[in-house]
């Protein structure tokens, strides 16, 4: 059995939301838009929009969903050449899909937004990062406490659109009773400490995303917020 809350907000600061999200049957994704004007919220959108239909054909693993964010890719890079209004925009993915017959995790992922596993007490960040700033970590060159105040800390290295081609990150593992998973922009995990979302996440599920997304608000919303959180039982 899967419980799933999804909220997002405009946040503080920001004139207009370009953060999308879908909840659909065993898929969830989040996209943050990049680009000016209206450009991020289309970039994001398509994104949605290509989960969407690869839910309703039938997801399947892995690679699945790595092809359907290559084409949301193809997508938004064709858009962005077709129409100078859009010239430059782009969006982060990160898509999950929980497979209840086979006791499956399934995941792909493009950007700065973050998957997270809650298990036993335990929360990690399941994807990486695809920012400067995770680039300088990896090479050893700053602490991640460093990372966490860089000036560069949002320059992405890699995002859908942006190239005509792009590398998808995608794995799988198998679940666990009382798994719990977080997908999250990073208007909410730049606002939120890991400790105080381990709290919320293993909370109530039905309104945990709700109350992420206040919590980010409450802390001065700099971007655009948003979260899915679901827990997941064996049936």
């Amino acid at each position: 059995m899967i419980e799933v809350s999804g909220a997002s907000d405009i946040g503080c600061v920001r004139t207009s939301n370009e953060d999308s999200f879908g909840v659909f049957d065993g898929v969830y994704v989040v996209a943050d838009g990049l680009g000016g004007h209206a450009a991020g919220e289309v970039a994001s959108r398509m994104v949605v929009a290509a989960v969407e239909e690869l839910s309703r054909r039938g997801a399947g693993d892995a690679a699945a969903l790595v092809a359907a964010v290559q084409e949301a890719n193809a997508r938004v890079h064709r858009a962005a050449e077709e129409n100078p209004a859009y010239e430059g925009m782009g969006s982060t993915a990160t898509v999950l899909r929980i497979d209840e017959g086979t006791g499956m995790a399934y995941y792909a992922h493009v950007g700065d937004s973050r998957l997270y596993l809650l298990r036993s007490g335990i929360l990690r960040q399941v994807s990486r990062d695809h920012s400067y700033v995770e680039e300088l970590v990896a090479q050893g060159k700053i602490s991640e406490d460093e990372a966490q105040h860089h000036p560069r800390k949002n320059l992405l290295m890699r995002a859908v659109g942006v190239d005509a081609q792009i590398a998808v990150d995608g794995d799988g593992f198998p679940l666990a009773a009382g798994d719990r998973f977080l997908l999250a922009t990073d208007g909410l995990t730049n606002m939120v400490e890991d400790e105080e979302l381990r709290e919320i996440l293993g909370g109530d599920i039905v309104d945990a995303a709700e109350r992420m997304v206040r919590r980010a608000v409450a802390a001065g919303g700099r971007d655009n917020i948003t979260a899915i959180a679901l827990s997941y039982e064996p049936s």
